[in-house]
Order: C-alpha cells, then sequence, then structure tokens
C-alpha cells in the first residue's frame, strides 16, 4: 500500500499540456488521489487568481485544500486565501531592483495580492503577457507614488531569452544574496524573499499537517521546483524537464503531453 500523503504538483510545462489545457487523464487521476484522502497541492509561480480555472475543472471547493503560490512565497487555503506561510518583499527591495534594472537596461515589474505594478511607462510586452496569464490588472506606478509600507510577493525580471542571459551574468554578489532568484521561464527571472521556495513551502505545508517528507511526492520540470522534487521522498520529474531537474529527481514520468502526471499518480499514490 502506498505511503503517499500529500502530492505537490507544478502547473506549467507538469500540471498543463502544451496547449495549456488541463487533460482528462489527469483529472481523473487527481479526482482518484483525493476521493482516498491524499492532498493534492497546486505548486505553482502564479497567484491563486492565476489557477483558479483549473481549480474549478478539479472540483477544488472544501475546507483543508491548499496551494502554493507565487514560487512558495504563500501557501494559501484555497476556499478562503488565507496565508498559512507568507515571505515578502519591501518597499526598499522594488526600489533596489528597479535601480539594477533600469542601469542595465531591462524590464521588470511586481505583484501583490491582487496587482501587478511597474514603475516603467514603456512597460514590457512580458507584463502584458503575465498579466493576461495570472488574470490580474496591471498599475502603473511611479516609484515615489508607492507607499513606504506597501509589501510585494514577488518581483520578475523580463526579457527576451538573450536579455535576461545577459542580465543573470551581470548580478553581483549583492543582488543573488538579498534575493532567492529562480528562472522559471526562458523570459522569466524571479525575484523573491531569501526564504521562499516551492521546497522551503512544501516541508512547511507537510509539518502543519504532520507528514514526513517519505509520505510526499512532488512533480515539476523546471528549475524553480527543484527543491520540492529534492525535498520530496518521491521527487518525480516530468519528461519534457531541464536537464537539472531530470538529473536531481528520483524518477522520471511521462511528458505534460502524454499525461505524465496521471501515470505518476497512478504508479507510486495509486499503485495500479
Amino acid at each position: 500500500m502506498s505511503n503517499i500523503k500529500l502530492i505537490a504538483i507544478d502547473v506549467d510545462g507538469t500540471l498543463l499540456d502544451s496547449k495549456h489545457q488541463l487533460t482528462q487523464p489527469v483529472i481523473d487521476a487527481i479526482t482518484e488521489a483525493r476521493s482516498k484522502g491524499i492532498y493534492v497541492v497546486i505548486a505553482t509561480g502564479r497567484p491563486l487568481p492565476g489557477i483558479k480555472p483549473f481549480l474549478e475543472q478539479l472540483n477544488y471547493n472544501s475546507p483543508n485544500e491548499y496551494a502554493i503560490t507565487y514560487n512558495g512565497s504563500l501557501v494559501q487555503e484555497i476556499a478562503t486565501g488565507k496565508a498559512l506561510v507568507q515571505y515578502e518583499l519591501s518597499k526598499d527591495d522594488y526600489a533596489y531592483v528597479d535601480q539594477v534594472t533600469r542601469d542595465f537596461g531591462t524590464y521588470y515589474h511586481a505583484i501583490d495580492a491582487d496587482h501587478i505594478y511597474t514603475s516603467l511607462e514603456d512597460m514590457s510586452w512580458y507584463t502584458s503577457r503575465e498579466s493576461y496569464l495570472v488574470r490580474m490588472p496591471i498599475r502603473y506606478r511611479a516609484l515615489e507614488a508607492i507607499p513606504d509600507d506597501k509589501n510585494f510577493t514577488k518581483m520578475m525580471v523580463i526579457d527576451t531569452k538573450e536579455g535576461l542571459d545577459a542580465f543573470i551574468a551581470s548580478l553581483d554578489d549583492t543582488f543573488t544574496t538579498r534575493f532567492n532568484t529562480l528562472r522559471s521561464e526562458d523570459y522569466y527571472l524571479e525575484i523573491l524573499n531569501p526564504k521562499a521556495s516551492k521546497g522551503h513551502a512544501l516541508k512547511s505545508l507537510a509539518e502543519h499537517l504532520g507528514l514526513e517528507p517519505d509520505e510526499v511526492m512532488a512533480l515539476g520540470d523546471n528549475e524553480n521546483d527543484l527543491d520540492m522534487i529534492q525535498y520530496a521522498g518521491y521527487g518525480v520529474a516530468m519528461a519534457n524537464s531541464n536537464p537539472i531537474v531530470l538529473k536531481e529527481a528520483n524518477f522520471i514520468t511521462g511528458s505534460n503531453d502524454e499525461a505524465g502526471v496521471a501515470q505518476a499518480i497512478r504508479k507510486f499514490a495509486l499503485e495500479e
């Protein structure tokens, strides 16, 4: 009998296929796991509004259901939005990133629970893309108009792959020790509180539920999934994963276009 009691699943490249859709085999496997009392937790870089359509498809509407959002900056109750774990960034952090990105000549934005903020009049196309994906409106605010006590859940540096490669190569130790930085896509560099990561969030949630790592399975495909895959007793990489993730995972399942999430749930949690 499987000892898995908690499954954490990344969204883009993992839960969703290459058309950004949930497929029926994945829905069925998650539904069956939940019916057997297994916690199935979505672990994403998106905010809660950005995964609401998928939660509705999966029929998440009961108490004691959780999501890891903003790449581990928040662990939330789905029904209420209440935070169990929360790591934020300050107005000073925002001002620092504003200066660094302006000096380099690239783009950025910041996100709180409800909005995407930018102080760039010539905002990036990638900010508009993010707004569409996560279903959050954009607010242009000059730096001096942002209240000093304003907190953000995460910031993102956004550029072409080549532009972001160059920006990352330019960063000094001051930047990389001040923040936890994760590259979630070729054109997105996530900037988080140094305590925030999917792995830390998953560990906190497991402890809240009284679970040990060997009772946890985590599935992902990219570098921002790496530490939760390393934490879990069953660390599973999608076949379409970044090579680093493939190397570090305990197991490899099918790709996101092969319902790899369903394959892993049925093999390890449902033991079919």
